[in-house]
């Protein structure tokens, strides 16, 4: 033992000993203890709320293994069942419907497809409105389901119909502001073809000859004041079994002598004025156009 060791072992022998230790608690009491477990009891109330909450979402919203309500993710994509809303732009590459039910998209305004270029342009436009329906493109196109083939078609130069078949069924006909070219225009069977010019001329142009026929009927040309029939080269040719001049002016002259009665004329020499006009003079035994010609300069 050193002499360290020996001093200190002397001086606890001579310390005086309390006869009545104290000792000390150690911990939380009193007010702090019961804030703390104000505080623990609250902590663990908003927590039972909050999973109630959770609970609950979960049970309205449908929340499933595969998506939300209405809404199934899918591996094709996003699979959307029922009437849905959207109140911002939609974004996708392509929605279909299924296969036993249309797709019907509704809009208390009207309803806009757009088409855009990687720059962000629009290159095109369908806007399905309450009063028209507006396309704005370079090139719009209607094609049939089977075939592909060109139903109708419309650019900036021209519009074209790929059509077997041009109905139109308007009370008014169709209204062509300017020039028609077409090989062949006919009428439904058993149906009347007009072509009608209310205010203006009607005129119908062909280099190789304008062909009018009516099959089974009658072929009529009304007109107010003149109906001209020209030929600059050829001739004007009328075939039929029957040819009638209608209301032609008739000369008269007395080859009889007035004593006798005059018998009732039934036949008629057609002749012609040297300006063209025609009218009629009672047959004799020889021309007899000579004797009325007197006619010609009347009218």
């Amino acid at each position: 033992m050193t002499r360290e060791q020996y001093i200190l072992a002397t001086q606890q022998n001579h310390l005086p000993q309390t006869e009545n230790p104290q000792f000390y608690p150690v911990g939380i009491y009193g007010w702090r203890k019961r804030c703390l477990y104000f505080f623990v009891l609250l902590l663990l109330v908003t927590a039972i709320v909050n999973l109630a909450m959770t609970i609950w979402i979960l049970k309205v919203m449908n929340f499933t293994v595969d998506g939300m309500g209405n809404l199934r993710v899918t591996k094709e994509g996003i699979r959307l069942e029922g009437i849905s809303e959207f109140l911002l732009p939609l974004y996708v590459k392509e929605i279909h419907s299924r296969k036993d039910s249309p797709l019907v998209l509704q809009s208390d305004r009207n309803v806009t497809l757009n088409a855009r270029n990687a720059l962000g342009q629009l290159t095109g436009q369908l806007t399905v409105g309450a009063d028209a329906v507006e396309a704005q493109c370079k090139k719009f196109e209607v094609r049939e389901s089977e075939g592909g083939r060109v139903l109708f078609s419309a650019n900036e130069e021209e519009i074209t119909i790929g059509a077997d078949r041009l109905k139109v069924t308007g009370t008014e006909g169709a209204v062509f502001g300017h020039s028609v070219e077409t090989p062949h225009i006919r009428a439904e069977p058993s149906q009347d073809l007009k072509l009608e010019s209310p205010t203006r001329s009607l005129i119908m142009e062909a280099p190789r000859g304008v062909q009018v026929s009516a099959a089974a009927g009658d072929f009529k040309a009304t007109c107010r004041k003149e109906l001209h029939l020209q030929s600059t080269e050829g001739e004007i040719f009328l075939n039929a079994e029957t040819i009638r001049l209608g209301n032609l002016p008739v000369g008269s002259f007395s080859a009889a002598p007035p004593s006798s009665p005059a018998p009732q004329q039934t036949v008629y020499e057609l002749c012609a004025c040297p300006n063209g006009k025609l009218y009629l003079s009672p047959a004799g035994a020889g021309s007899t156009c000579h004797s009325s010609s007197s006619i010609c300069l009347w009218h």
